[in-house]
């Protein structure tokens, strides 16, 4: 976008002070399998209390466009806004913009840098998800062998903090070494990227870590169609629910997946919205909202979607008492 865009978008935004009564707006990056898990919550918030709420996805990942999606939304008197910052830094520069005319804006998915004018991220903790996955997969491998650690879209604020959770889990099994591959951005370059890795490794590989809903597709059926034919088992944890994925947890193809609260990210954040339109504020260092997480294996995917309406249950009802104040 050039910079006589920005002026343009961002004079048609300051030329107004946002006007009750307050509308609502649920902005994301791109179109993602993610992004339709959190619009079921987005949804079933609209529903539960009767909130009209304008959806928006945006058309990449590039921070230039969610300037233009989110402040043509300002312009519109869209003033309450959930919004999946595109990059960590940059948004906090179009949430000023928000701010500045009486509006408030929560990060869903992922945080921007702080200090920062969000008032909260309700968010997956995505380091300790990532520590999680990776420590029930060295555990599988026995603390020794080579791990393959696929790593999604290098873009995406989380990734850094995956990658930080993985290496953490690893510092103390110095008999693991680690074959990388990252910049994965659809299911056929991660099958791709995972089979080559496996190649290069001559087939010694003891374990395959995922921590992006894209890569665990194609692991979900690269390990099933390898231990079918090598009748060889590469242990394998990945993320989110898919029923891809839970079939292969079933079958034993694929050890384990972590499980996040993705209809607690829409549900919660347009709450947080309503309540701050409504007049509270947020409380001193409750920044972050914690959606919580499950770690799924084949004893409980039957089971985990209810741990996980527990979660975001209590957190509903924490909003008015941990997290804002009135």
């Amino acid at each position: 976008m050039n910079k006589l865009s920005v002026l343009c978008l961002v004079s048609a935004v300051t030329a107004f002070a946002f006007a009750a009564p307050p509308k609502f707006a649920w902005y994301a990056s791109a179109p993602h399998p993610y992004f339709d898990s959190v619009k079921l919550g987005v949804e079933a918030f609209a529903q539960d209390y009767h909130v009209e709420i304008k959806e928006q996805i945006g058309p990449d990942w590039n921070m230039d466009s969610e300037n233009t999606g989110v402040l043509a939304l300002a312009a519109n008197g869209f003033s309450f806004i959930s919004i999946y910052p595109s990059d960590a830094s940059a948004a906090n520069g179009l949430y000023d913009e928000i701010i500045k005319r009486g509006g408030k804006v929560v990060n869903f998915g992922a945080s921007t840098f702080e200090p920062t004018p969000a008032s909260f991220a309700v968010m997956t903790d995505v380091k300790a998800a990532a520590m999680k996955a990776a420590g029930y997969l060295i555990q599988k491998m026995g603390g020794k062998g080579t791990l393959v650690n696929v790593l999604e879209v290098l873009e995406d604020p989380n990734t850094k903090l995956r990658k930080e959770g993985v290496t953490e889990a690893l510092k103390n099994y110095p008999g693991i070494k680690v074959i990388e591959v990252a910049g994965i951005k659809s299911e056929q370059e991660a099958a791709e990227k995972i089979e080559g890795a496996v190649a290069s490794a001559n087939g010694y590989v003891n374990g395959i870590l995922c921590t992006g809903f894209v890569p665990t597709m194609a692991l979900s059926k690269f390990l099933t169609d390898y231990e079918t034919k090598n009748k060889k088992h590469i242990d394998g944890v990945g993320i989110d629910d898919d029923p891809g994925i839970l079939e292969a947890i079933t079958k034993g193809y694929l050890d384990a997946s972590i499980g996040q609260n993705t209809f607690g990210h829409g549900y919660l954040s347009m709450l947080a919205l309503k309540y701050l339109s409504e007049g509270y504020k947020p409380k001193a260092g409750m920044y972050k909202i914690d959606s919580g997480v499950v770690l799924i294996t084949k004893s409980n995917t039957g089971t985990y979607k209810a741990d996980l309406t527990k979660v975001t249950q209590q957190i509903k009802n924490d909003l008015t008492k941990v997290y804002l104040s009135k």
